[in-house]
Order: structure tokens, then C-alpha cells, then sequence
């Protein structure tokens, strides 16, 4: 064969190898899209009050039955979730629970803040979260039961608000304005109870005095007849590693609030950011 007559391998930088890129670059993107799907409903399974079936699913996420049909039978293949009740159902899958499980258990902040969480619950008899900020919100990555008998139904992987929360509200008092604005410019501001701020000036003023004060306050805005205080484990450069809340229903709250919850919660906190290194603890 004659040396014209052969065609070299496309280089990169040649038309050829960029049609090629760019045909990768399509492919990963599509991907990338049915993953998000995967994730969407995944996530509407795992935050569901009870175990939602393909109707509802479907409802939530905006796609099409025969779509969230498909999705949840991979999900189930792959054992991320599972059949509840009569099998039309879907709760999470004991393999989702065990990856997530090994991420809390190698979680550094969590391991860091272990022991000062104990000292804390058992200090206060009160339950104790310890959150960390996700996508706009604040996810619980530990939780700590109350040994009374009156408890909080959160779990480990909860989601809760940025504004209505004392975690998500001691937060965005360790951020810039520029940063807390942005943050507070996609807030929800959603209500869940009568005592919710939803009014975005009103927000304003508790994070200012959050930052006065030192710490967070929900007073039932998250849940009825439950109120928290919230602190921030902070970094070197002040800001926040993760938070940490003391939760108690409003009729066990004790009068002595300053020595009961907010010292403690304070020193819980400078304890663990000493603990994640020098620097971390101020």
C-alpha cells in the first residue's frame, strides 16, 4: 500500500481527535444527566416520611412512571434500595446503609468529636447532633440519644434547614456576607411550624445576633415543642468544620440556660477543633 494511501492515527489538537473528544464529552454528559436521575430518586426514597411507591415518586421527581420504573428497578438490582410492605414500596437498601455507614465511621470530624459529643449528652441529658453543610442544607452525620423517654424522631442523615435550624443558623454565622447571601438568596425560607422565620430581613437579624451571641438558637421553628442550641466547631480560618446542637422538648428545658447548655456546648465545641489540629479551636 502506498505511504498516501494509509491514514495515520488522529493526534491530539487534530480536527479528528477533537471530534472525537467531543463526542466523549456528550457521551459523559449524557451520563452524567441519567446519574442525576439515579441520585434525584434515591434521595426522594431516603427522605420520605414513609416508604413512597412509583406513583408518588414520580409525582416528586417530574419524571415519567415508565423512567422511575426503570430507575428503581436498578436501584433495587444493585441493592440500594429495597421492596417494603406489599413490594410496591421502596425503602433503603442494607448496601446504601453500609457505604454510608463507612463514610461516618471514617468521617475525621467525626471521629475527632466523638467523645466530646458523649461528654456532652451525658453531661446535659439532652440529644446531640452533629451536622455538616450540604447542598444548601445541613445534613446530621452523628446523632446522640436524650436517655429520657421524650425524644427527637431525626436520624443520622437527616436533612434540615440552613435558616430554621440552630446548626444551619450557626453556619452561616461563621460565613462572609458575600457567601451567606448567596446562601440565603436560594433558601426556601419554607415553614414548619408557626414560630419559622420566613421572612428573609427577619433571618437577617437572627444570624446577626447569632453572631453577637456566639451561638444559635432554634426556639420551635424546626419542630413544635422542641428547641436547640447550636454552636460551631470552627477552623482555622473561623470557619465552620461542622455543628453541633443540644435538642430537648420546650418543657424540659431548664431555666439556667447559659450554664446548662451554653457553656458546655461552647467548650464541646473548642474541644473538637483542637482535636482536628492546631488552630482549629478558636
Amino acid at each position: 500500500m502506498s505511504r498516501s494511501a494509509s491514514k495515520p492515527p488522529a493526534r491530539a489538537g487534530t480536527a479528528a481527535a477533537r471530534q472525537v473528544d467531543a463526542k466523549a464529552d456528550t457521551k459523559a454528559v449524557a451520563g452524567a444527566a441519567a446519574f442525576s436521575k439515579f441520585i434525584a430518586v434515591l434521595q426522594l426514597i431516603a427522605d420520605a416520611q414513609s416508604p413512597p411507591n412509583v406513583a408518588k415518586l414520580s409525582a416528586a421527581s417530574g419524571y415519567p412512571r415508565p423512567t422511575v420504573h426503570r430507575i428503581v428497578a436498578a436501584l433495587q438490582a444493585e441493592g440500594l434500595i429495597v421492596a417494603t410492605g406489599s413490594g410496591n414500596t421502596f425503602g433503603l437498601g442494607a448496601r446504601l446503609i453500609n457505604l454510608a455507614s463507612h463514610s461516618w465511621e471514617r468521617s475525621d470530624l467525626r471521629l475527632a468529636a466523638v467523645d466530646a459529643l458523649m461528654a456532652l449528652r451525658d453531661l446535659t441529658s439532652e440529644t446531640i447532633h452533629l451536622a455538616v453543610p450540604s447542598q444548601g442544607e445541613m445534613v446530621y452525620i452523628e446523632k446522640l440519644e436524650s436517655p429520657h423517654a421524650v425524644r427527637m424522631a431525626s436520624r443520622i442523615g437527616t436533612r434540615v434547614s440552613l435558616t430554621s435550624s440552630s446548626v444551619g443558623k450557626a453556619y452561616l454565622a461563621t460565613l462572609g456576607e458575600p457567601e451567606r447571601e448567596a446562601l440565603l438568596k436560594d433558601a426556601p425560607l419554607a415553614r414548619f411550624t408557626e414560630h419559622t422565620l420566613t421572612d428573609l430581613d427577619a433571618v437577617r437579624r437572627e444570624l446577626e445576633a447569632t453572631v453577637q451571641r456566639g451561638y444559635a438558637e432554634d426556639r420551635e421553628e424546626n419542630e413544635a415543642s422542641i428547641c436547640c442550641y447550636g454552636a460551631a466547631i470552627r477552623g482555622p480560618d473561623g470557619r465552620a468544620l461542622g455543628c453541633v446542637s443540644i435538642s430537648m422538648p420546650t418543657f424540659r428545658q431548664r431555666d439556667d440556660v447559659q450554664a446548662a447548655y451554653i457553656e458546655p456546648l461552647l467548650a464541646a465545641c473548642r474541644t473538637i477543633a483542637a482535636r482536628l489540629g492546631p488552630g482549629s479551636e478558636r
